[in-house]
């Protein structure tokens, strides 16, 4: 309890982020297909479209057609695997570790925060003798711990968005930041300090979901495991309770989070109208564009990335738990 539930989650969050954080770029590049805010490439008009001609060979005379109907075929739906071959083949390996450096800042001050917060929580409304928590006071201590923990790592979260999707924007319209420093800065410079907090509705709702889901249930299927005597309390028990939760928290954070991928990655120019007003605008425009399914874009990659993510997450912390009992 205290500072070492802070240091132990925080570490452990951190090897989690930076392990999986190409499969977090695929996802945020996933989500924002489709998506509506650049602008449609101009058409002409018919008549100014160059006429076909066919010979009729009977006659030798050339008669004008009028030329088909200009249909726009939407581009098709690009699977995870087809991204990252993409992002590989046209920006480099590099590409896949874009926004780490912000992975690192967010893991630093969003995780290190609900995981401290969470196991003080968990500590304190835990039966003395049992030292079991039931499952509602779980999602509430979650729920907290989330909440205190985006509000804190928000800025790093805006950057962490805008720098793995800035590969997918044609060159003259790209960011080019060099690091999670260089980001929060220009960002603060160039759109005021008030950007760094862009969807931090979005990002604090997100982030009580998934530490309520992920954190709860892991405890929960952890704790049914150890008492049905299923599994001893060792690896296999934490691989098996922590992908049970990265599944629960992805299937419950999804929509949120393709709505504040799309927020947070919006370009805000002076004079123009931007292209969502807020949170409840981008998810209706993403309904209506794209339909209900939208809201699950990425959900592939998401549980590839969260799965990982949570069973590294755990699997981590508890050996850290045992060293760090050492002292």
């Amino acid at each position: 309890m205290g500072v070492k539930g802070f240091v132990e989650g925080g570490i452990a969050s951190i090897v989690a982020g930076c392990s999986t954080h190409p499969l977090d770029l695929i996802k945020v590049r996933m989500q924002l297909q489709g998506e509506k805010g650049l602008p449609a490439p101009a058409q002409q008009p018919i008549h100014a479209l160059r006429p076909a001609f066919a010979f009729h060979s009977h006659s030798g005379s050339a008669t004008m057609m009028a030329p088909p109907p200009h249909v726009v075929a939407a581009p098709p739906r690009a699977g995870p695997i087809s991204v990252g071959v993409k992002i590989f083949q046209t920006e480099g390996v590099k590409a896949l570790f874009s926004g780490v450096s912000a992975t690192v800042l967010r893991q630093t001050l969003y995780s290190t925060t609900r995981m401290g917060l969470y196991d003080i929580l968990k500590t304190k409304w835990s039966d003395p003798e049992s030292g079991n928590l039931p499952l509602g006071q779980k999602l509430i201590a979650g729920l907290i711990a989330g909440g205190v923990g985006a509000a804190v790592g928000n800025p790093a979260d805006v950057a962490m968005v805008r720098m793995q999707a800035d590969g997918r924007l044609p060159e003259a319209q790209r960011r080019n930041y060099k690091n999670v420093v260089d980001a929060i800065s220009r960002m603060a410079k160039q759109e005021g300090v008030t950007s760094l907090w862009r969807g931090s509705g979005l990002t604090v709702n997100r982030a009580m979901i998934v530490t309520a889901s992920q954190l709860a249930s892991y405890d929960q299927i952890k704790e049914a495991i150890l008492e049905r005597h299923v599994m001893a309390d060792g690896l296999g028990t934490h691989v098996t309770a922590s992908f049970a939760a990265g599944f629960v928290a992805s299937v419950a954070s999804n929509p949120v989070d393709v709505i504040k991928t799309r927020v947070m990655n919006m370009k805000v120019e002076a004079g123009r109208e931007p292209p969502y007003t807020g949170a409840l605008d981008c998810a209706l425009k993403t309904v209506k564009a794209e339909g209900p399914m939208a809201l699950y874009k990425g959900f592939i990659p998401t549980i590839s990335r969260q799965g990982p993510f949570t069973v590294v997450l755990f699997v981590t912390l508890e050996q850290l738990r045992k060293v760090f009992k050492e002292f």
